[in-house]
């Protein structure tokens, strides 16, 4: 597998329309049970508001850099401009269509202690009549795309699915879904559809065995006119069968925390492995991948190209093959783990030769937070500070090195102009929560520490290890020769 196809990801266009809805969480500690009735009384510390149901997809191809837009239908309500207001913070083009009389559909959870400890619904099915006003516009805006993702929870806005298909095949789109009718005739001219086993089951299939499994899903592929059923199979991996090949992908070993919106991640994957120029079974190995990271996180997670490329580099065992992000992409993910709750540290260095003090010192700032953002001096840079003999290695292999290690989630140069030697503009870009720098300096005299304490953030001087530099390195290289 060429990784190099994923810098293709930005090229993926694609079209998610379905049942979108606001997932609420509020967050609490439990400490005693109410004396109104036998229930635990959860005092509330925080809430959070996410991307649900069709919106959860198109997040997750947003946050694998895919283009993508989102149609669906939303009330006349404060939940409905909130989901918009969360979209448009994700980078997604909603087209969300109001309709007056009904009520955005919302799941709300209390959560304790990484437990759910009730669920309420606020929903009332979309009709026909509201379904038809997706179709329209669908007509409208399905020439921008090369993919269309239909998620269908059952929620009424996909009511007229068939005419749906219809309109997109006949502008020459790939058409995938998510289902959750038992009835696959209503998918007809898919090209790919992603049951999992219950709703394989459901809808006539027969999972007895490996032979049966195979014949059963072949026969409601034939019988509903669909290309190919991506079979999700749990802890059995996943199976992409079509009328003449069957290709099984193993499920990954991990620790499991949360399965939920892991549905969401693979299809999300595979559409999107697809417009960057995967085959079919390598964007489906891909999509395989991405679910194993997605269900080893809380909550309907996403997954990013970096964490996606280090577990296919793991998987596959190569050396020397890795993926690192675009740079004008980075931006991009440091906001969404921003929006996600997560710390940001900074660091930077021109980190010639790594060396056991750097691989420390990286972890140690890795740990002050939960992503950590490496600047890195560009040769020109370099050359400035160290003079002419410097860099001993160019900027791209000290960047690959640098991304293969797992303290460091993303590595961006600066320094293309003498008065940018420093990475203060770069970390007013970025706005850190916590800046990292190594050495015998005062917080007065580091970089960017101004604007990172002028947003509330904080400032750590972490010491070197003795003995460990790169000048030591060069020097014993040319006493040796």
């Amino acid at each position: 597998m060429n990784l190099s196809a994923l810098r293709n990801l930005n090229q993926a266009k694609v079209l998610v329309v379905g049942d979108v809805m606001l997932d609420r969480y509020w967050h609490g500690d439990t400490g005693r049970i109410s004396p109104e009735a036998p229930v635990p009384v959860v005092k509330v510390s925080s809430l959070e508001d996410k991307a649900g149901g069709a919106a959860n997809v198109a997040k997750n191809i947003a946050h694998l850099d895919g283009q993508v837009g989102l149609l669906g239908l939303i009330g006349e309500d404060d939940n409905g401009r909130q989901l918009e207001s969360i979209l448009a913070k994700e980078q997604i083009a909603s087209q969300l269509v109001t309709v007056a009389e009904l009520p955005t559909i919302a799941k709300m959870r209390v959560i304790s202690r990484h437990q759910q400890v009730v669920r309420l619904d606020l929903e009332e099915p979309f009709v026909q009549s509201h379904s038809q006003l997706l179709l329209t516009r669908l007509e409208q805006v399905v020439n921008d795309y090369d993919f269309v993702l239909f998620s269908d929870y059952n929620k009424g806005a996909l009511t007229c699915i068939e005419e749906m298909i219809t309109v997109a095949k006949a502008a020459g789109k790939t058409v995938l879904i998510d289902p959750k009718s038992s009835d696959l005739s209503r998918y007809r001219g898919a090209d790919y559809i992603t049951p999992n086993l219950n709703e394989f089951r459901l809808a006539g299939g027969d999972n007895r065995d490996e032979v049966t499994l195979t014949t059963s899903a072949r026969a409601l592929i034939k019988q509903a006119g669909i290309g190919a059923m991506l079979l999700t199979r749990s802890e059995q991996g996943m199976s992409l069968i079509t009328q003449d090949e069957k290709h099984d992908f193993a499920a990954q070993v991990q620790e499991v925390s949360d399965v939920t919106g892991a549905g969401d991640t693979v299809i999300a994957t595979l559409t999107t492995m697809l417009g960057a120029g995967f085959s079919p079974s390598e964007a489906v190995e891909l999509a395989n991948l991405a679910a194993g990271i997605a269900v080893a996180k809380l909550g309907a997670a996403t997954v990013t190209p970096e964490e996606l490329s280090r577990k296919l580099g793991q998987y596959l065992r190569q050396t020397g093959e890795h993926y690192q992000t675009p740079y004008e992409e980075v931006l991009k993910h440091i906001e969404f783990a921003k929006q996600n709750g997560e710390t940001i540290v900074f660091t930077n260095g021109c980190f010639d030769i790594l060396h056991a003090g750097h691989v420390r010192y990286l972890a140690q700032a890795k740990a002050r937070g939960d992503r950590l953002v490496v600047g890195l001096n560009n040769d020109e840079s370099i050359s400035r500070l160290k003079g002419p003999e410097r860099p001993i290695n160019p900027l791209n292999e000290r960047a690959m090195v640098l991304s293969a290690l797992a303290s460091v989630d993303w590595v961006i140069p600066f320094g293309k102009e003498s008065e940018n030697d420093t990475p203060a503009k770069l970390i007013e870009q970025i706005s850190p929560h916590i800046l990292v720098k190594g050495g015998d300096y005062q917080v007065s005299e580091i970089a960017g520490a101004d604007h990172v304490l002028a947003m509330g953030g904080q400032v750590d001087v972490l010491p070197f290890l003795d003995g460990c530099s790169t000048s030591n390195i060069i020097a014993k290289a040319r006493e040796t020769d």
